[in-house]
Parts: C-alpha cells; sequence; structure tokens
C-alpha cells in the first residue's frame, strides 16, 4: 500500500501567531538574525508551509549592545544607493551603531528571509528597539532566549 505525502494548509487565521521578546545584549549578530528570522518565517511550527506566513511577531531589545565577531566591528560595511550618479553610499558598522543601532539587526534578519512579496510581508513582523523598553506590553510579548 502506497502512502501519499501531502501538504496541508492551513488558513491565515488559523495560524497560532504569539508575540516574543529577545535580549540582543551581547549576542553575536549573525547568529541572532537566523534564529529570529527562523521565528517570523515560524519554521519551529508543525504547521510549516513555504509559501504561506505562519510565523511569529519578535521584538528585539537592546539592539546598541549587539556584537561581531573579529575584525567584522572595523571591517564591515552597508551598501546604498540613491539611483542618482553618484548616489552610493557606504556606512561602516560603527557609524551605524552609533547613529541608528536598529538597523543593523532588520539588515541582517532581512537579508534571511526570502526576496518575495512573502519576505516584505514577514519582514513588518519584526520590531527592533534601541533600547530596554517597548512599546508592545499590550501584546503580552512571551520572553525567547537562545
Amino acid at each position: 500500500m502506497k502512502q501519499e505525502r501531502i501538504t496541508r494548509f492551513i488558513k491565515p487565521e488559523d495560524a497560532d501567531r504569539k508575540w516574543y521578546v529577545i535580549d540582543a545584549k551581547d549576542q553575536i549578530l549573525g547568529r541572532l538574525a537566523a534564529k529570529v528570522a527562523r521565528v517570523i518565517r515560524g519554521k519551529d511550527k508543525p504547521v510549516f508551509t513555504p509559501n504561506m506566513d505562519a510565523g511569529d511577531f519578535v521584538v528585539v531589545i537592546n539592539a546598541d549592545k549587539v556584537r561581531m565577531t573579529g575584525k567584522r566591528e572595523t571591517q564591515k560595511e552597508y551598501f546604498s544607493y540613491s539611483g542618482y550618479l553618484g548616489g552610493t553610499r557606504f556606512r561602516s558598522f560603527a557609524e551605524l551603531m552609533e547613529k541608528k543601532p536598529e538597523l543593523v539587526i532588520e539588515y541582517a534578519v532581512k537579508g534571511m528571509l526570502p526576496k518575495t512579496k512573502l519576505g516584505k510581508k514577514l519582514n513588518r513582523k519584526l520590531k527592533v528597539y534601541a533600547g530596554e523598553t517597548h512599546p508592545h506590553a499590550a501584546q503580552k510579548p512571551e520572553v525567547l532566549s537562545f
């Protein structure tokens, strides 16, 4: 008797979405981003389907205390292009951490999500804050530690 493999699809309203708080203090950026992307994508859930959004919301606090290993803190550069001639802009990791430390984590997680419409939708589930406080207490987020 041949066993059929079936992909079970859930309805978007049936996805049990939770809110999690992750403390980024003294965490390594890439490893933190990989774990956050996994939670946002919903890969740890039994109802995971690659083409659907079944993931959870993640609030990252203490983004200004994240770190990198080795020489990356001095060598890492972030590239942006405005579309105009001469509109290329390179910003170092140290410069970004000084001005907007939230962007460092947002860029790292965005790079680990799909580059599709689904990826853009999933990217909105990430909330990053530089300090200890966040405005999402009403959602009753659970603390998630790795």
